[in-house]
């Protein structure tokens, strides 16, 4: 999987894609990682990216022309035509099966807006794939676009030691996913359930499918009658 980022702030990008997960995976080769700094590609010589907003209203927009040449050089570096996910408060609300989607995928390319937004023209002749990561407003597309390259990251083949985990995880089977112990086997008096240290794997997983319904029904109505529905 090749992930590359149109951004105003490539430094955000590189330090937590180099940490942890994703860090080693890209190390191991199972995630490539180019970040496009949109300032870079500007005609200004003040490298502004920014301006007035058409018909008034309060902040700046980002500019067309420096985000269609970044696209544009991006596309010719790739030698392909790739998907473009926007992300804005605007989008579709990021699930767990679009992840799943999405890293079937070979690039992705990641345009983080700043400001009051973008100008809607260079989105259309992208042709850009708006995606939320929820019903709340951020300072910039930098975050949500971490969010998804590491939940997306999470079912690209080696990326996981474990290739269970992905399956495991909250919403792998539509639920939120049961409680999780390690040792010690007794902490400050609470004990770890009895099933879990029997060895018997069937009333383990059977502990863990109640755990599991009862967890959702609780946090996640919506979830929970989807399920049974």
């Amino acid at each position: 999987m090749r992930y590359v980022v149109m951004t105003l702030f490539p430094e955000m990008i590189e330090s937590v894609m180099g940490e942890s997960i994703l860090g080693r995976a890209r190390e191991a080769g199972h995630i490539e990682l180019i970040v496009k700094n949109i300032r870079d590609y500007t005609l200004d010589k003040h490298t502004r990216v920014d301006d007035y907003p058409y018909g008034g209203g309060a902040g700046m927009v980002m500019e067309a022309e420096p985000v269609w040449r970044c696209y544009e050089a991006i596309c010719s570096e790739l030698g392909t035509t790739p998907k473009v996910i926007h992300l804005t408060p605007q989008g579709k609300v990021f699930n767990q099966s679009m992840a799943e989607s999405y890293a079937t995928q070979d690039d992705l390319v990641f345009l983080c807006g700043h400001y009051e937004g973008i100008d809607e023209r260079v989105l259309e002749e992208i042709g850009t794939e708006d995606v939320s990561i929820g019903d709340y407003v951020l300072t910039g597309g930098e975050l949500p676009a971490m969010v998804l390259m590491d939940a997306i990251a999470r079912h690209i083949p080696g990326v996981l030691h474990n290739r269970d985990s992905a399956q495991t995880d909250s919403f792998g089977n539509g639920l939120l996913e049961y409680p999780q112990y390690t040792r010690p086997e007794v902490f400050r008096g609470r004990k770890v359930p009895e099933v879990l240290l029997s060895g018997h794997h069937a009333n383990v997983e059977k502990w863990r499918l109640e755990q599991s319904l009862a967890r959702t029904g609780e946090r996640r109505p919506d979830l929970y009658e989807k399920w049974h529905g």
